[in-house]
């Protein structure tokens, strides 16, 4: 890796650190500023479960993309980078816990999922403990939104930055219904999986803190719309790609996650839809069993993964997300005519690190 790459990959690193001292800071003082959070013993209880999802972990990328962004056009300090920051892991936070109550995940981030600490909490009223995990996912979102309507920025700068966050939560909604479309249709074919991807990744993830960082910073999008939108894709395929891979061959203590997760969860991946077109017979059947069934043994996870390390099915999803990687860095760097070169040479390294990511 070249100085200038190591370079770009700590600035993120520091941006992340960054904000996870401040993050913390908001939720310390979180609960003095919400009327009634001190009421009862579910109020409080809510707040405490979305401040230990949202403050265990995470790899940020959002926070890097944002003020990266920002750096795009100027090295000066921005206004509101700060509130679109908490807003973006907000944000993310509501669709993790709606994430885990939809898949029944018990773990996320290396804990139990907000869902499943609610059902540890309320044992014997498994309907409130839904309820109180969506109470919890709810109050994410709307905190999202609150905390850039109270943004001292123009008003014109403002309101263009929450007409951006309102519609990312518009689309994330569309794609986690999209999601369950997804998982419960047996012959979903690639363009519904890139649809998903394109809802639930590529605008939300990527997309978004693009925007926001530049709209901050005071750049006029209309021109790099275009660009914007198709390094977003490209690096939102390949980074969901990853994901998908990950389930089968990541180490469960790095990703946080239990390998086979969303085999067990019947979702239909890129890696499922690989493994369910490569194999036949015998093989082909243990696949088709292990998936969406929650009762499936590891030692059944393993045969899974050895039937995709014999059908090559690693090899070809990690060659189409190195594919997807590269041509995210080739988009961004036409950016260098018009960006600064420094941030423009992260958004090159990221998608080429995530490509490679082991979490």
């Amino acid at each position: 890796m070249n100085s200038s790459s190591l370079s770009a990959l700590e600035r993120a690193a520091g941006h992340q650190q960054r904000f996870d001292v401040s993050f913390a800071k908001y939720f310390a003082e979180l609960a003095g500023d919400l009327n009634g959070a001190q009421l009862g013993r579910f109020p409080p209880r809510c707040l405490e479960l979305l401040a230990q999802l949202s403050l265990r972990g995470g790899k940020r990328i959002r926070i890097a993309l944002l003020y990266e962004a920002a750096g795009l056009v100027t090295r000066d300090e921005v206004p509101g980078l700060a509130e679109a920051a908490l807003s973006l892991e907000l944000l993310h936070s509501h669709a993790l816990i709606l994430d885990d109550i939809m898949d029944d995940s018990p773990m996320r981030r290396g804990g139990p999922s907000t869902y499943y600490a609610c059902r540890e909490d309320l044992p014997n009223h498994p309907q409130a403990a839904l309820g109180l995990a969506m109470m919890a996912g709810d109050l994410a979102g709307f905190l999202a939104l609150r905390v850039l309507f109270r943004a001292e920025l123009p008003a014109d700068r403002k309101q263009a930055m929450i007409d951006v966050q309102l519609g990312v939560t518009t689309d994330t909604v569309i794609g986690q219904a999209l999601d369950l479309e997804r998982d419960v249709n047996s012959s979903a074919d690639e363009e519904l999986l890139e649809t998903v991807c394109e809802y639930k990744t590529s605008r939300y993830t990527i997309l978004a803190p693009l925007r926001l960082g530049l709209l901050a910073a005071g750049q006029d999008l209309a021109p790099h719309e275009q660009s914007l939108r198709r390094y977003a894709r490209l690096a939102g395929l390949s980074g969901q790609m990853r994901d998908d891979y990950l389930d089968l061959f990541g180490d469960p203590a790095v990703t946080g996650k239990p390998e086979g997760a969303d085999l067990r969860a019947g979702r239909h991946t890129y890696l499922t839809r690989e493994l369910l077109a490569l194999t036949s017979d015998d093989d082909h059947d243990t696949v088709k069993s292990a998936l969406g069934n929650p009762d499936c043994t590891p030692r059944t996870i393993d045969r899974i993964r050895d039937i995709a390390h014999r059908h090559n099915v690693h090899t070809r999803l990690q060659k189409a997300i190195d594919h997807h990687a590269q041509a995210a860095a080739a988009e961004a760097g036409s950016w260098h005519r018009h960006w600064n070169d420094e941030a423009v040479t992260l958004f090159e390294q990221l998608p080429l690190w995530g490509a490679r990511r082991k979490r």
